[in-house]
């Protein structure tokens, strides 16, 4: 409150009509004992004449002397009158304005009471908190705001007591309204002393803090059922700062990463990951905050963790960002996926099982079928070879016509066999493709979930560049999956020994109709006389290969309508390319 000090008047200077009036009294002194002087004179000698003469002047000089201290105490008495009306006037001002300052302090009950504890100031934030008006409670003794049960103990007094003893008593405890009703109050009590030193009252500030502690009780109880999930929850979650410094690590991250949480808070985050990702993430976090550019923030993506033995792990990572008190703060959860892959890669080796083992069997039927087919029309060949050999051997003129049409018989038989062939290879060529539209990175992605497991282990970086441009396709998405993985998993393998372990996937359009797809890697290559055989079947540079694999993706990509064939790679490695047909956008639907 901003309240300007009073002016207060000041008195004029005297004027001459004034200062003369002043003077009147001792001038006229002063004549009254010249003329008594003049009067005496005759009456002495000479000599006592001047004695009268100075004593005259002497009286004059007292009364003048006294006459003007008189004066100047007068105006020291009255200038005293003026500042002290000055002060009782300031003072006014000052305790008008305390008391609006004390009345207007909103939630605070401000009252004071005398030394045996009855109410001598009430203010009106006591009466906004407690319900009495200050009529009602002055005077009365300050046990009506306690509970009975606290009055029965004889609190009242001992507070009092407390506050003389330490010199004031803070606590937090029960007190009642005017309406019978409790509440819970923060309540400081100060003795008051007079300059003399002895015991005026006390002081007491009372808030009501009931809906405070309520709010936060119910505060605290969500932290700790929040802090209960996050104890129970198999994900991890760590929070970090814009800096990169670990503020939260919950116990789940603890068990995952082996390090307790009073190591970890405060330390960068980049002692959870491989030497390689942690140096850049300061980096990441700096280029997101310059430029707003996502990588990780608000999505999902596997990547790897360190535990605190050094061992690298694989980990599904979504991040989160929050602005919390004008600081930002990023929440990572974490899963570990270490027995998911596993698992992955436990079914995958179940599941080449499978293949192998439907392959084995497929081949057997075929060559029970080409058996079965062949039988009959292959004995016909052969028992019409063996009747003309015998005719011949007869060596009769009349058995010639007779050759002639066992050998056309056996002509028409050989016929059969070769058509019997071409019809199961149609059919194996042909089989039943159910071909729908794709996107290339929707296809590879759901590869790469089975082709990738356990390559990052591996020393494996892999890199994906797509050719927007490239549209759609239209393929059997499963088949053309399988031919991905086959081509991924091969040059995983093939990069084992390879100082430089880079797989990459690209896509662009080939040409009108067409969109090329390149499996690359930086393994040793293939040479060229084993590459001109590479597609056929039954043909593996693999010691425990069956050579199918790369026969049945060549099958797939031609069953699709593309072509597939092999390059070698500018640098080392291999480029497997396949064709695949573009589908255009206004024909996609």
């Amino acid at each position: 409150m901003n309240v300007p000090l009073p002016q207060f008047d000041h008195a004029l200077p005297p004027s001459l009509a004034d200062r003369l009036r002043m003077r009147v009294p001792e001038a006229l002194a002063t004549l009254l004992l010249l003329v008594s002087g003049l009067a005496l004179a005759p009456l002495v000698s000479r000599g006592e004449r001047y004695v009268l003469v100075g004593v005259l002047i002497a009286w004059a000089a007292a009364i003048l002397l006294l006459a003007a201290y008189s004066r100047a105490l007068r105006r020291r008495l009255r200038a005293e009158e003026a500042d002290a009306r000055h002060r009782a006037d300031r003072a006014d001002e000052l305790a008008a304005e305390l008391n609006l300052l004390i009345d207007g302090a909103v939630g605070y009950a401000i009252y004071t009471v005398d030394p045996m504890g009855r109410v001598s100031f009430w203010n009106e934030g006591a009466r906004r908190v407690k319900g009495w008006r200050e009529d009602e409670v002055l005077g009365r003794d300050m046990a009506l705001f306690y509970p009975a049960s606290a009055v029965a103990a004889g609190k009242p007094r001992a507070d009092l007591d407390a506050a003389l003893r330490d010199g004031k008593l803070e606590e937090e405890d029960w007190r009642l309204r005017r309406d019978g009703s409790e509440f819970l109050a923060q309540v400081l009590i100060t003795p008051l002393r007079g300059p003399d030193g002895r015991l005026r009252g006390f002081g007491k500030v009372v808030r009501d803090i009931t809906e405070q502690r309520a709010s936060e009780r119910q505060a605290t109880a969500a932290a700790n059922h929040l802090r209960s999930i996050l104890a129970t929850v198999l994900d991890a979650m760590v929070i970090i700062d814009e800096r990169g410094n670990i503020l939260s690590f919950s116990a789940a991250a603890e068990r995952m990463f082996g390090y307790p949480e009073d190591e970890l808070v405060g330390a960068n985050i980049s002692l959870l990951m491989p030497a390689g990702d942690g140096a850049r993430h300061d980096d990441y976090i700096r280029r997101y905050l310059q430029t707003g550019e996502r990588r990780i923030i608000g999505t999902g993506r596997t990547v790897t963790g360190r535990r605190r033995d050094g061992s690298i792990f694989p980990i599904e990572l979504s991040v989160g960002e929050a602005i919390t008190e004008g600081e930002r703060v990023f929440t990572g959860f974490i899963r570990d996926l270490t027995d998911k892959q596993r698992a992955e890669a436990r079914i995958e080796e179940l599941r080449s099982g499978l293949i192998h083992a439907a392959r084995v069997s497929a081949m057997g039927t075929m060559a029970s079928t080409l058996a079965h087919e062949l039988n009959q029309p292959i004995t016909a060949v052969v028992n019409y070879v063996h009747g003309v050999a015998n005719l011949i051997d007869s060596g009769g003129i009349d058995d010639l016509p007779m050759i002639r049409e066992a050998l056309e018989d056996t002509i028409q038989e050989a016929l059969r066999a070769g058509t019997i062939v071409r019809r199961l290879r149609e059919f194996v060529a042909r089989g039943e493709v159910e071909k729908s539209v794709e996107a290339i990175p929707d296809l590879v992605d759901e590869a790469c979930k089975l082709a990738l497991i356990g390559a990052r282990e591996k020393g494996v970086i892999a890199e994906f560049l797509f050719d927007p441009s490239a549209g759609r396709v239209l393929v059997d998405r499963i088949q053309i999956q399988q031919v991905l993985i086959n081509l991924m998993r091969n040059a995983i393998e093939a990069m084992a020994d390879s100082p430089e372990r880079r797989l990459t996937v690209s896509s662009r359009v080939e040409s009108a109709g067409f969109v090329r797809v390149t499996v690359a890697d930086t393994g040793p290559g293939v040479a060229p006389a084993v590459a001109e055989d590479l597609f056929r079947a039954f043909h593996s540079t693999k010691a425990d290969g069956m050579g199918l694999g790369l026969s049945i993706c060549r099958t797939i990509v031609e069953a699709n309508g593309g072509r597939i064939w092999l390059e070698p790679r500018s640098g080392g490695g291999s480029c497997f390319h396949f064709t695949l047909v573009q589908v255009e956008e206004g024909d996609a639907s």
